[in-house]
């Protein structure tokens, strides 16, 4: 198959695919492009012409995913611009100084993975070397470590999100959280 015939077969639908699933205009256009670069360098490789729609959708679901893996939010929570006035930006505000608080009362190593993790922005195969431990483990570490997270802010926190996650009102309800507890597994 010649990459014109490729371009002239998938590129409005590949650009639509894009476009439904990154709003950034710019962004979506050079993703469109970049799948294309990337098919014509591996045209070569397609041995089947009827696998070339599934091949050109599958570079096209890793580039977007590449490009949310690049644009996802790493910043920290110190980092965070003061709150309006606003009512739900003033309760987030108030989320992220209780779960501050709440990660100096982790265990160490689940206080370390989550803030490398999910704070820090460090990837997790990284992670894994970083900590020492095999991939596996160390994924396993931040989930339990965002178990134990979610458990105590919900023993002394009512939070309430919209339909994105957002916190929208968050209560305390009690003056400590109950302290995390790893179940044996």
């Amino acid at each position: 198959m010649e990459l014109e015939t490729l371009w002239m077969d998938y590129h409005e639908q590949i650009r639509h695919f894009v476009h439904k699933r990154i709003r950034e205009h710019n962004d979506a256009e050079d993703i469109v492009q970049d799948v294309f670069i990337m098919a014509s360098q591996g045209l070569a490789q397609l041995k089947d012409e009827e696998k070339c729609r599934a091949w050109i959708y599958q570079i096209t679901r890793n580039r977007i995913a590449d490009y949310y893996r690049r644009h996802r939010r790493t910043e920290e929570l110190t980092d965070m611009a003061e709150p309006e006035k606003d009512e739900a930006c003033y309760s987030a505000r108030e989320a992220i100084e209780g779960m501050k608080s709440i990660l100096q009362k982790m265990p160490d190593k689940y206080r370390e993975a989550v803030e490398l993790a999910d704070l820090k922005g460090m990837p997790q195969k990284e992670l894994s070397e970083f900590l020492e431990l095999s991939y596996s483990g160390t994924k396993s570490r931040v989930q339990r470590g965002r178990e134990m997270i979610k458990a105590m802010m919900t023993s002394c926190c009512e939070i309430e999100t919209d339909r994105y996650g957002n916190i929208i009102e968050y209560r305390v309800v009690k003056d400590e959280p109950v302290p995390a507890r790893r179940t044996k597994r």
